[in-house]
């Protein structure tokens, strides 16, 4: 698990609004005294830990419960076997489709049209889907692979998703009020002050928004007029996803001169792509979960000593 704190807004000394103790108008207690307002920001990058995917099994026979019998067999031997690797690891729910497949004509105009009458009944199809979650991803590719080998008529792509534990969001909350006190510390020390006792420790973050800190509440045409602010440039930082990507063009033949297998291999030899992985088997099954980002933040306001 690796965290990254993220640039936010500089933690900011704040001296107690001009008319506390004003009628009606009290400040909060814990801006009675000069204070130090600052917000922690992390962020961590952790693997997936929930994997999903769906399996439809198709049968037909001449009765719906003949159908419904069949479909329920097909089903039956894979849900067991998933079962046995217990409901906090691989859980399982199956439902059952059932649609009368009817006698079939040409109309007029020569297309093929349903004759929709309970005596024209053919046949009956029974679709059971069998929705997979993997709680514990490392046995994805054995659960994968068993639903696999039972001969689905249509299998669904994984899906992956994050869901994060108790021990985990702790430890973003310990980061993020960690990350807090270390920019309060700089901000005190460059005013020539030192950070005192925590007052209040707020994970929402409203605390430390503008209209809380500089008045409780706004005090009406005493406040400023306020300023436009033009933004030059920013540090923050961007996904190189959505960079633009260089373009390397190859004759063909280039790549028939390199005498290489394949284009994959012929590409592992292009100086700029000389750090890239090549796949030794294209035809293997890897079933990785996605890095996933986490994040948290805290206002928290120290007194100033």
């Amino acid at each position: 698990m690796t965290a990254a704190s993220v640039c936010g807004p500089v933690a900011m000394a704040q001296t107690p609004p001009a008319t506390v103790g004003q009628q009606y108008v009290p400040a909060p207690w814990w801006m009675r005294d000069p204070v130090i307002a600052s917000m922690g920001h992390v962020r961590a990058e952790v693997p997936a830990n929930r994997a999903t995917f769906s399996a439809t099994f198709q049968t037909i026979e001449r009765t719906a419960p003949e159908a419904s019998a069949r479909a329920a067999e097909q089903v039956s031997a894979i849900s067991r076997s998933l079962a046995a690797y217990g409901p906090d690891v691989v859980r399982v729910e199956t439902t059952l489709t059932t649609r009368p497949l009817y006698e079939q004509y040409r109309d007029g105009d020569g297309v093929l049209q349903d004759n929709v009458r309970a005596d024209r009944v053919q046949r009956y199809q029974v679709e059971a889907v069998i929705s997979v979650t993997v709680r514990d991803v490392s046995v994805l590719e054995r659960v994968y692979g068993a639903v696999v080998a039972a001969r689905p008529t249509s299998i669904g792509r994984v899906a992956f998703r994050l869901e994060p534990d108790n021990e985990t969001t702790a430890w973003l909350a310990d980061q993020a009020v960690g990350d807090a006190a270390r920019r309060a510390d700089r901000a005190a020390t460059s005013a020539g002050a030192r950070r005192g006792s925590v007052r209040v420790i707020d994970p929402s973050g409203r605390t430390c928004q503008t209209d809380v800190l500089a008045g409780w509440p706004s005090y009406g045409s005493g406040a400023p007029a306020p300023t436009t602010v033009e933004v030059t440039g920013s540090r923050v930082r961007r996904d190189p996803a959505g960079a633009p990507t260089p373009l390397i063009e190859v004759q063909r033949e280039e790549l028939l001169d390199a005498g290489s297998g394949t284009v994959v291999d012929y590409l592992a030899t292009v100086p700029a792509m000389s750090n890239s992985l090549v796949p030794e088997d294209s035809t293997s099954l890897t079933l990785q979960p996605p890095m996933q980002w986490l994040s948290a933040q805290a206002c928290v306001v120290y007194a100033l000593d």
